[in-house]
């Protein structure tokens, strides 16, 4: 059997944490047994569906890294597919035409209430057989009236529901549009989805989904319901813990294998092991290993994990990150070293690529505010840097080694101590008060640009 899994989110807004998480696992568990990964775009509420959230989405699994072997499909592109199983339902009686007004089911469910019933649709249309013409109507699906339907979860173990307790489903709407229960169904049964893994709060549609699924007799996928994501407070996340966009994480600099290693940690573990390689997770991960509770997110470990990829991952893989930041702050990177090299050099002070950009602007630009640094250099340190700026021009050897050299004979003549000389020169060079060892900066900026910045000020 070739296992086959989905991602089906609602292009109803950006692409969150949650929801990448579960196309990671999804992604994770096809790529573990050679299977195929399949993108759905589940657009069927016209209303709230935008291009843009589509965007969104393609967007965040790209930049993410999840690549799909089918797909993506749109739901609005089959309709014809979920008419003709709607016909198909209803020639066999497993569906029906309900003509109940909106004044009849709230009348129901108000009695309903009142006796402290558990409202649900009372079948009252189920055996029905007059069309009346020109009335509206929605299409509800024959639940099993008896009986119960077994959910063997991968990750809550079997549940139990009583049909009982499911009332007939509306699975059409009276402008004949299918809904979300249905068109899952049915594209789950087409596109031959051995396991089904999401987020637990659609652990309550599973056994409708079942019966639908029986009705087409489909062999059933397995189930695999994971926990939500909690804020730090317990509560459901949200934008005010920080669930916002996937691409807002980029854009605040993390990296996206630092994001999937933090995110397959939410509701998985492999030992005490915190760091994964995508080879690892891909190699390690299985839908039984998932976590039954909940888990918290915590922006403090994720810019732990982000700052150890920074530290860690090939250089080259992060000057590629790192270009679209320092583009993004209009920093012309063609004017200044590799940024290779600046990843090397910064790599040990910044958590973030938006932070490493920020820090980096002055190897590539020559703004440095003199009336800004001047109270911050004292002035009998000037003659020494004067004799400084006529030592950096005669250097041939424009190398961190030899620049340090230079500093440093520079102090002892002038009976200083190195930093005497060196804070006031990477102010004047840099334009702040903090930067990498002085010798290498000068090294990465350039001999000619570092005489300028000099002269400049001096």
């Amino acid at each position: 059997m070739t296992i086959r899994t989905r991602f089906a989110p609602s292009p109803t807004g950006y692409l969150h944490i949650g929801g990448a998480r579960t196309a990671l696992y999804c992604w994770l568990y096809s790529r573990n047994h050679q299977g195929k990964f399949i993108l759905r775009i589940e657009d069927t509420d016209l209303e709230r569906s935008t291009p843009e959230a589509v965007q969104a989405i393609l967007e965040g699994m790209q930049w993410l890294g999840l690549d799909y072997q089918e797909g993506p499909f749109y739901q609005t592109h089959r309709f014809d597919r979920y008419n003709a199983v709607l016909q198909q339902f209803i020639s066999e009686g497993k569906a029906y035409r309900c003509y109940c007004t909106k004044e009849r089911l709230e009348k129901l469910r108000a009695e309903q209430t009142a006796n402290k019933q558990k409202p649900r649709y009372d079948g009252f249309c189920r055996n029905r057989k007059d069309q009346p013409a020109n009335q509206p109507f929605v299409i509800r699906f024959c639940n099993p009236a008896e009986g119960e339907v077994v959910v063997d979860d991968q990750v809550h173990g079997k549940v139990v529901f009583q049909n009982t307790e499911l009332d007939d489903l509306i699975i059409a709407r009276s402008d004949g549009t299918p809904t979300y229960n249905f068109t899952v169904v049915v594209d789950d049964y087409d596109m031959q989805i051995t396991h089904v893994i999401r987020g637990d709060d659609h652990l309550n549609n599973t056994p409708r989904q079942i019966n639908m699924l029986l009705a087409l007799n489909a062999k059933l996928p397995l189930y695999a319901h994971v926990p939500m994501i909690l804020g730090t407070d317990g509560k459901k996340l949200s934008k005010r813990h920080g669930a916002v966009s996937v691409m807002q994480y980029r854009d605040d600099g993390f990296l996206p294998d630092a994001l999937l290693n933090y995110l397959v940690r939410l509701g998985w573990s492999h030992g005490d092991q915190e760091i994964f390689s995508r080879d690892e997770m891909i190699q390690f991960f299985d839908i039984k290993d998932l976590n039954k509770s909940a888990a918290a997110f915590n922006l403090e470990k994720l810019l732990w994990l982000n700052q150890h990829y920074i530290k860690t991952v090939d250089a080259k893989i992060i000057a590629e990150h790192l270009t679209w930041h320092m583009q993004e702050q209009g920093i012309d990177i063609t004017q200044g070293p590799p940024l290779t090299e600046i990843v090397l050099i910064q790599r040990e002070r910044a958590k973030t690529l938006k932070e490493m950009a920020e820090k980096s602007r002055y190897f590539y630009e020559d703004k440095i505010d003199i009336a800004a640094i001047k109270p911050e250099i004292p002035p009998d340190i000037l003659p020494v840097l004067k004799k400084l700026h006529e030592k950096l021009s005669a250097l041939q050897d424009w190398s961190a080694v030899s620049i340090h050299s230079v500093i440093n004979a520079s102090a002892e003549e002038a009976g200083l101590k190195m930093g005497k000389i060196a804070q006031p020169l990477r102010l004047i060079i840099t334009g702040g008060s903090v930067s990498p060892p002085i010798d290498a900066t000068l090294q990465l900026i350039g001999k000619q640009r570092v005489l300028e910045r000099l002269s400049k000020v001096l």
